[in-house]
């Protein structure tokens, strides 16, 4: 006799991703997997008394998006910070900042997030915040995360303004009176501020990867609870069902595992165990701890993250060239190539995937050619390790990329002028002979290099809908190619490409039978709407093992 179905999505256009059986009517759901995939007849067939109907309405049905690089438990957090995103001019930038520290009278730090690099006229000093706030402690935070803008109060408190000795890539900017002038470039430099929040325990995995100081207690962590399930719930409503950490420590799973013990883990993560660059390679065999005690579909680890470099915007990516604004400087790099070229030895080594942020060109070669090592010393296999960002890249090193296996794994959203970001600072920095290596997309999958899409999230909107539209829309830089790519492309990289980066395509990213009951029926039909309003399109359901995790008429009827 037949298995009955436990859930049926019907009149629906199923776009299963799948290339054997690429289109659908309906989806049928048994015991948190695809029972089958199939014509509105044939799967009402497999209906039983207690199986539970949800009419697609003619919408499309897909797998559920593969969010394949965000920072989940600092996204959660900073939903309750102070949003600057599209702020401009200090007359609106002072507002914002006394209404948020109005509103937040007793907040240790106020944290501002999504701060333009150019939201004044000129570079942001420690002064105009003074002017703004000067009696509490205050920090702005870059969209991309690698800078932020302190007041006085701020570096006072952290005992910086006088400098601090930091490692390689981080600086505190001094000025010429031997203060700092409030800027802070990179993860160490922000550190001593970001500590005044009290949040050390949810950047701990970004900032340096180690355990939390002091070792939390019951009460930490079921507040932390609170902010990683606000962060699981903002990325079910967006219909992602799979996230990839790309910050973490054994303390984040620990989190997330007692959300799933309280039945609230409403999506599948893997965290890695985050590689700063004072790390000795010893320090890997807790890679392979966290991997043998993490490692099932909705909770694993197994791979390592690195940054090579920082940001274009700062001028702390690793170039091949000099900047236009800055001959002689090409960036600085987080690992020496001797001393990457051992970790991603050894880490490949012990069978561990490895990601590296790597945002210039010369930090991807560098990661390239790591890799390289790597399977040189411990032969061929079928690693899949991962570059993150690859916003500037050497041509000549794609076909590298393509022959070692490497993932790129591309933000779309971060293309300037395609989503939130401006073109400008960064098409200058880059500079216009180098806008033709660019935010590469159609020349990494000529060339056979396979992608995964994401958002950064709290860096970009993890919305994946926006994330589509930005990739089809983005524009075609002057003197460059189009990198765009199609409506299908673009599908498969948030979900058949996002499975393959994590080496689990066998049982994700596909509709499906046998395959995990992860379902985003979204509010109209994505292939009919027209190009520029998918970003306003919505996810009226996300099922995650077959369990609704989100249900949009369902959430209105409680805000009604």
């Amino acid at each position: 006799m037949a298995e009955s179905a436990d859930l049926i999505i019907t009149n629906g256009t199923v776009l299963t991703m799948d290339p054997a059986r690429p289109r659908a009517e309906a989806v049928a759901v048994a015991s948190g997997r695809i029972l089958a995939v199939g014509g509105a007849d044939e799967i009402a067939a497999l209906a039983g008394p207690g199986t539970q109907r949800i009419d697609a309405g003619g919408a499309s049905v897909l797998p559920g998006f593969i969010e394949s690089h965000l920072h989940l438990f600092m996204g959660g957090a900073e939903l309750a910070h102070l949003q600057l995103l599209g702020v401009k001019g200090g007359e609106a930038l002072g507002r914002a900042i006394r209404v948020y520290a109005a509103e937040h009278p007793d907040l240790p730090l106020v944290i501002g997030q999504g701060c333009d690099y150019a939201i004044l006229d000129r570079p942001l000093v420690r002064q105009d915040l003074d002017a703004i706030l000067p009696d509490r402690p205050v920090i702005l935070i870059a969209a991309d995360h690698h800078t932020g803008w302190a007041n006085t109060a701020a570096l006072k408190a952290a005992g910086i303004l006088e400098g601090r000795a930091l490692g390689p890539g981080n600086e505190i900017v001094m000025g010429d009176d031997g203060y700092a002038t409030g800027e802070l470039r990179e993860f160490e430099a922000k550190a001593p501020v970001m500590a005044l929040s009290g949040a050390q325990r949810i950047t701990a995995g970004i900032a340096t990867g180690e355990e939390p100081v002091p070792a939390p207690t019951q009460a930490d962590l079921a507040a932390d609870c609170v902010e990683m399930a606000r962060g699981l719930a903002h990325c079910a409503r967006h219909g992602l069902t799979s996230l990839v950490n790309m910050d973490g420590n054994r303390y984040t799973l620990q989190v997330l595992d007692a959300l799933r013990a309280q039945g609230r883990l409403t999506a599948r993560v893997r965290v890695p165990f985050h590689f700063r660059n004072h790390r000795k390679l010893e320090d890997l065999r807790i890679a392979a701890e966290m991997r043998r005690e993490f490692d099932d579909d909705w909770l694993a680890s197994g791979f390592v993250k690195l940054f090579m470099d920082g940001v274009i915007d700062s001028g702390t990516a690793l170039r091949l060239d000099d900047y236009p604004d800055a001959p002689g400087w090409r960036g600085e790099p987080l690992f020496e190539a001797d001393a990457f070229a051992a970790v991603a030895t050894e880490a490949d080594r012990l069978g561990l995937q490895i990601a590296v942020h790597a945002i210039g060109d010369g930090a991807v070669r560098r990661v390239i050619d790591g890799y390289a090592a790597a399977r040189q010393a411990n032969g061929k296999r079928d690693a899949r390790h991962r570059i993150e960002h690859i916003e500037m890249i050497d041509r000549a090193d794609i076909p590298r990329m393509a022959e070692l296996g490497i993932v790129g794994s591309i933000q779309p959203c971060h293309v300037p002028g395609a989503m939130d970001f401006p073109l400008q600072p960064t098409m200058d920095k880059i500079g216009r002979a180098r806008w033709n290596d660019a935010y590469l997309c159609r020349s990494l999958a000529e060339a056979g290099v396979r992608l995964a899409f994401a958002s950064d999230w709290p860096v970009a909107d993890v919305n994946p809908l926006r994330g589509i539209q930005a990739a089809l829309e983005r524009p075609v830089f002057e003197g460059a190619g189009d990198e765009r790519l199609d409506l299908h492309a673009v599908l498969a990289a948030y979900t058949t490409g996002g499975a393959y980066a994590e080496h689990t395509e066998d049982r994700k990213g596909m509709l499906k039978p046998g395959y995990l009951a992860d379902i985003v029926v979204l509010d109209g039909d994505i292939e009919a709407t027209p190009v520029d309003r998918i970003g306003a399109m919505r996810v009226a359901r996300t099922l995650c093992g077959g369990r609704i995790v989100w249900d949009q008429a369902a959430m209105a009827q409680e805000d009604a």
